[in-house]
């Protein structure tokens, strides 16, 4: 049996399901792009190969290994893309919670039996089909839980709003011990500009330190809560640039241990000056589909 625990962002990790690039599919027509950036190269004709997605995949999974995690991979269907296994489900203290996800994505939380089926059935929570969540928008920070949400009235309209307010009421009530601050997150058609999720634009890290983009919140009140918490000498401030090349979507393995992407100079520079180690990962391909290495990992136990 597997004892989940999750209480940060930043805790030793010792479980973890790692997201699959095998057999993705082919290279989905416009109109079945489930954000702007894919949609961008799937135009420009650059739109990632698998087995350079696989590669990646490999070069982040052997990092984990080398800090003796167990990774778990789900099982590869058909021509599904599975990268992003923070999509379909994600832990808060002891609980997983499975995400009312895109309904053509449904089947993905099937691939992932084998690791459900390690878990007591009392720590498995199906929302309701009015709370719509997504992982990329969760995370769980001590007393806190951070929600990344939209609650226009053109939510509907917006495939790139994936959870709302029905959500974060579900979190307060399912974790009455924990406060959940939400954000409202800039929801565009124009990848520069669009916030996917919390993590695109947010995150915190160990050592009291946090990345940040401002403009990927909607509500400047509600950025300013988070330089405030971190305070403006923890923070890195990224561009509207580097919220694109999703430099927020880093991931820690360890409080003093992050792994980063290999082109995020600025950034990996300063996390070395902040005294953290940065294992970094070729993963520019995956980043085409506006996700990047949080978004590939779903977090089991950390200690």
């Amino acid at each position: 049996m597997l004892r989940l625990s999750v209480n940060d962002e930043v805790s030793r990790l010792k479980a973890v399901v790692l997201g699959t690039a095998k057999s993705c599919g082919p290279i989905p027509k416009p109109e079945e792009a489930y954000d702007p950036k894919s949609l961008e190269h799937i135009l420009a004709g650059t739109y990632p190969k698998e087995e350079d997605m696989i590669g990646e995949m490999e070069a982040f999974s052997e990092v984990l290994k080398k800090y003796n995690v167990a990774v778990f991979r789900p099982e590869v269907l058909k021509d599904c893309n599975q990268i992003f296994s923070r999509d379909i489900a994600f832990v808060i203290e002891e609980k997983l919670i499975i995400s009312n996800i895109l309904p053509d994505r449904e089947k993905e939380v099937d691939a992932i039996l084998h690791v459900l089926d390690k878990i007591p059935e009392e720590n498995i929570l199906h929302p309701p089909e009015k709370v719509h969540v997504e992982g990329g928008d969760v995370m769980p920070w001590n007393d806190y839980i951070f929600v990344g949400t939209y609650t226009g009235e053109d939510y509907a309209y917006h495939i790139t709003a994936r959870t709302n307010s029905h959500a974060v009421e579900y979190l307060r009530n399912q974790f009455p011990g924990k406060k959940v601050k939400s954000f409202e997150l800039r929801k565009s058609k124009n990848a520069r500009e669009n916030a996917l999720h919390l993590d695109c634009c947010f995150q915190p890290l160990g050592k009291g330190k946090a990345i940040l983009h401002k403009n990927g919140f909607l509500v400047e009140e509600e950025y300013q809560w988070l330089v405030d918490f971190f305070g403006r000498e923890h923070i890195f401030e990224i561009s509207a640039d580097e919220m694109y090349h999703m430099f927020s979507n880093v991931f820690s393995i360890a409080p003093d241990v992050v792994v980063s992407e290999k082109n995020f100079k600025r950034l990996n520079n300063w996390l070395r000056e902040q005294g953290f180690t940065v294992e970094e990962v070729p993963y520019a391909e995956i980043s085409k589909q506006e996700g990047l290495l949080r978004c590939s990992t779903l977090p089991l136990i950390r200690e």
